[in-house]
């Protein structure tokens, strides 16, 4: 099916961050736009407003008469929902034509000129950071983005330009579907064990995805990754990283709670950038971005301007409270090197300070295959708090619970286990100096309700 031949289309799981891209570009195109989620959030509430027909039980009397014609009505899935879901049943045994939210990202990488960022962690803020400096310049761009964008409410942009900015997700091998036409890669430290089996999967993973760039196309890639990318001939072949590679930083100044730097490229040197998310492991990623950036026609001024703008994106390092008194703030890291890199971001913005952090472990296969890695990661900071784990998709795994990470916390450490419904309790009860909130899953959703306690104390 063409995109030009549909008139309705239908999302089963509705309310994730990747597929409310997708269904805010088709609610801009006039369609018909509808779906299940298993339940209501923010999210969901929001693209009610914006034109979406939206439920919350799996019935099939639910789903529109425009999303019922097969001719017509394209089926986007997520690979989180069960294979025996009833909607996504009916529509197989009515010969829909279904697709998973990352082949339709395919497609527009073929009609547009792909900026794709991929990598175990980094590219949310990445990708984001690479839209929001190529909107604001004279090239423009789309973009389908994993996280909701500060500076734009949201995590999708429209226009007219021919470049499109795509997080690239591994989970799944769900970006062996796009053909980017430059392509990041931040990272490539092993991750979705439960999908890949080993490392070696993984990085093989990787590999056969440099294969997918387009020739005349580029890979920006990350100085001493482990895997070998494969690229096909006429693809250009940079590398990044803080202080080495075809392109990194010089003169880092972190002084004041600002952080500026030149960045160092074989096109054209742009000094004095600063950051307007400062935050050290933003240099890292803003190198990344603004690689790709210039290589798509960005100028200095525009490179400098995107970067000063840039706000940042929801639940990545996202400060709440900033003061002299108290600093609170929650990201989505969920895997041990993105733990290591926000505990060590704080720690150097924070050094004579206490951070505590409250950790919800996501998986219980994450936390089998890497308990001794979180132990270390959150080992750097002074004080953990840890709830239990949250299953996402999967079901419970016998002796697998937030007791490995505990127990393996370096000693002297202060540390303690707590349900996660008594986390609202802890902070009405507690003092704190610095205090992170950390994960991926539904703890999250008490951020608002803990900022207002930390806020009504002061």
């Amino acid at each position: 099916m063409e995109i030009k031949d549909i008139k309705a289309v239908y999302f089963v799981g509705a309310g994730g961050i990747g597929m409310s891209a997708i269904a805010r570009y088709f609610i801009s195109r006039g369609l018909v736009v509808a779906g299940y989620d298993k339940t209501p959030s923010d999210l969901t509430r929001q693209l009610e407003k914006e034109g979406m027909l939206i439920h919350y039980e799996e019935n099939i009397d639910e789903i529109p008469i425009a999303c019922k014609q097969p001719a017509s009505c394209l089926i986007i899935y997520t690979p989180a929902i069960p294979a025996e879901h009833q909607e996504l049943q009916y529509f197989r045994e009515h010969g829909f034509e279904i697709q998973k939210r990352a082949q339709v990202l395919g497609t527009l990488t073929r009609q547009h000129k792909g900026l794709c960022v991929a990598g175990t962690h980094g590219k949310t803020t990445t990708s984001t950071m690479c839209a929001h400096i190529m909107h604001q310049s004279q090239q423009d761009c789309n973009a389908f983005l994993g996280g909701i964008s500060k500076n734009y409410g949201t995590n999708y942009i429209l226009s007219d330009s021919d470049y499109v900015v795509i997080e690239a997700d591994e989970f799944d091998r769900s970006f062996h579907w796009l053909r980017p036409w430059m392509t990041v890669i931040t990272s490539t430290d092993p991750d979705h064990l439960d999908i890949y089996g080993t490392k070696e999967a993984y990085l093989e993973s990787f590999r056969h995805y440099t294969e997918l760039i387009q020739p005349e196309g580029a890979l920006i890639i990350h100085r001493g990754l482990e895997m070998k990318e494969h690229l096909q001939e006429g693809v250009r072949r940079y590398d990044y990283s803080l202080l080495e590679g075809d392109f990194h930083a010089e003169n880092i100044q972190i002084e004041n709670g600002e952080i500026t730097f030149d960045f160092i490229s074989p096109f054209e040197c742009v000094k004095g950038i600063q950051l307007g998310q400062p935050i050290p492991i933003n240099i890292e990623n803003g190198i990344a971005a603004m690689a790709m950036a210039q290589l798509a026609g960005c100028t200095a001024d525009e490179l400098r301007l995107g970067m000063k703008t840039f706000k940042g994106v929801d639940r990545r390092f996202d400060f709440k409270i900033k003061n002299e008194r108290l600093v609170f703030l929650s990201d989505y890291a969920h895997h041990p090197k993105e733990i290591y890199q926000s505990a060590k971001s704080i720690r150097e913005l924070y050094r004579d300070r206490k951070i505590t952090a409250i950790f919800q472990p996501h998986l219980y296969t994450r936390t089998r295959d890497f308990y001794k890695d979180f132990a270390d990661a959150l080992s750097l900071l002074d004080e953990v708090i840890l709830t239990e784990i949250y299953p996402a998709r999967e079901q419970p795994i016998e002796g697998v619970t937030s007791a490995l990470i505990y127990d393996n916390l370096r000693p002297g450490i202060e540390k303690q286990m707590i349900r996660k419904d008594d986390v609202l309790n802890l902070v009405k009860s507690r003092n704190f100096d610095v205090l992170i909130v950390l994960g991926a899953g539904d703890l999250d959703n008490q951020v608002p309700q803990i900022t207002k306690i930390l806020q009504n104390k002061q």
